[in-house]
């Protein structure tokens, strides 16, 4: 199979190959055309200096018309001088013979010169034509006439002017020849430069594949070299899409590893309590009825795990958020009336924000119902806790503020990692698997957002979901 690299060479040389044969072509065919004007130019220059001579002229020897054929061409030739591919012959016919030849003496640079070639004038000198042209195995001539003579004999004599074409056709031969050598070295060096430039085009286009055959479940760290703009170059453009695709690969390999390791971690506690606690099961109906309590309780916990890991692995996919128009104060309110209903506690709605944004309703509200849950959970009955919302420039603020024991500086960041609570949990009460707060961060970053953490007036912590405005 030809290769890429190859084929964009052979495109090129035969695009080139087209044009240069193309350019030699066209170069050669008005190169004849001019050629061909020129010959005409001169064989109507020099047939109408005749005409004019033979019409107005008088003989010098006698300062009257010219009368006698013979005489007028013999003055007229001897006052002409020709260039080195031209003749100018004077043809007077002869009883019995061919035209009697007249011509002034010089040299002649042509292989076969008409006056040597008496079948040739002969032909001009019978034919009817003014112009034509002999086509001679020496080459072509192009010639023109001028007849002399009276009524009773109109062609008695005539005026030719030939001018032999082969050289001047070897000449355009010669730079067609020429030309197409030159087309023959250009075509050498663009090879060698096109096979170097293609090989420098797909330079990123071989690097990918390589990277790509090296790309492993254990490795996605490589990269492509980007060079120059994405914007302004393909090439930089191509290599930094496949960077870009090897990013998003790379995140749902570790996505996937980690709700491998986060599933296998957690869920090996509750699997070894159920069986320890089956296996032990002795016969008596009260410890079976305790068992299967504390077995269906493990089982409840390891269904809540699952869940919620498999809602953090959706949360890299870029359907996890599906934003739509919402109304902020009514979307407020729906959560604090859910929310209520999660403990007996001093409930406030502080704050509600008017006007309409677009986020996801259902995410947004189970972050704040989880937040709430915590604020729950770390607060004592009838502790208040408070919901609220607000706008500010480019963004949405929901919150919930708890008056608990609050967050110590050292866990800020910690606590919104997968299955860890902190290093000093708020309270005594309750312990989840650790997943609430990682999916309260996850909900906010797919709205382009972040989770702020800052500590209650009075004591306690303040959970505020920052989100961007305009999905």
């Amino acid at each position: 199979m030809i290769s890429a690299r190859a084929r964009i060479l052979l495109l090129l040389l035969v695009v080139m190959t087209a044009a240069l044969a193309a350019v030699a072509g066209t170069t050669r065919s008005i190169l004849l055309r001019d050629l061909e004007h020129r010959v005409d130019r001169l064989l109507a220059q020099e047939t109408r200096e005749f005409a004019s001579l033979y019409e107005r002229g008088v003989d010098p020897e006698t300062s009257r018309p010219f009368t006698d054929p013979e005489r007028l061409l013999t003055v007229f030739l001897e006052r002409q001088y020709a260039d080195p591919d031209e003749e100018l012959l004077g043809l007077v016919r002869q009883h019995g013979d061919g035209p009697k030849q007249l011509v002034q003496p010089r040299d002649l640079t042509m292989s076969r010169p008409l006056e040597n070639d008496e079948a040739g004038r002969r032909a001009i000198f019978e034919s009817g034509d003014r112009t034509g042209f002999l086509d001679r195995p020496s080459g072509e001539v192009r010639w023109a006439k001028v007849g002399i003579g009276a009524k009773e004999e109109p062609d008695a004599a005539a005026f030719v002017v030939a001018i032999h074409t082969e050289r001047e056709r070897e000449q355009v031969s010669d730079v067609f020849v020429i030309m197409l050598m030159i087309s023959a070295m250009a075509l050498v060096v663009v090879s060698a430069i096109g096979w170097a430039v293609a090989g420098r085009i797909l330079a990123p286009v071989r690097l990918v594949g390589e990277t790509a055959a090296q790309l492993t479940e254990q490795d996605l760290t490589r990269r492509i070299p980007v060079r120059g703009r994405a914007d302004r170059d393909e090439t930089a453009a191509l290599a930094a899409t496949f960077n870009a695709m090897l990013d998003r690969l790379e995140r749902a390999f570790a996505a996937q590893r980690e709700f491998v390791d986060d599933a296998g971690h957690e869920l090996r506690t509750p699997i070894t309590i159920v069986r320890g606690h089956l296996e032990l099961m002795g016969e008596d109906p009260a410890e079976r009825e305790e068992t299967l309590r504390l077995v269906t309780d493990e089982l409840d916990r390891m269904t809540r795990i699952v869940e919620d890991l498999l809602l953090l692995a959706k949360a890299e996919r870029p359907d996890f958020v599906q934003p739509e128009p919402v109304q902020l104060a009514e979307l407020t309110a729906d959560v604090f009336v859910k929310a209520r209903t999660l403990g007996e506690r001093d409930w406030e709605l502080s704050e509600v924000a008017e006007g309409e944004t677009r986020l996801d309703p259902q995410r947004v509200t189970q972050a704040m119902v989880q937040l709430a849950q915590n604020a729950v959970q770390h607060t004592a009955p009838g502790g208040r806790i408070r919901i609220g919302s607000r706008t500010a420039e480019g963004h949405v603020e929901l919150y919930v503020a708890d008056s608990g024991p609050g967050i110590p500086p050292q866990d800020a960041d910690l606590i919104f990692e997968r299955f860890r609570r902190g290093t000093a949990r708020r309270g005594s009460r309750g312990g989840g698997a650790g997943l609430g707060l990682a999916i309260v961060k996850a909900i906010a970053e797919g709205h382009r957002g972040h989770v702020g953490l800052s500590p209650t007036d009075g004591g306690g912590a303040t959970f505020t979901l920052i989100l961007q405005e305009g999905l």
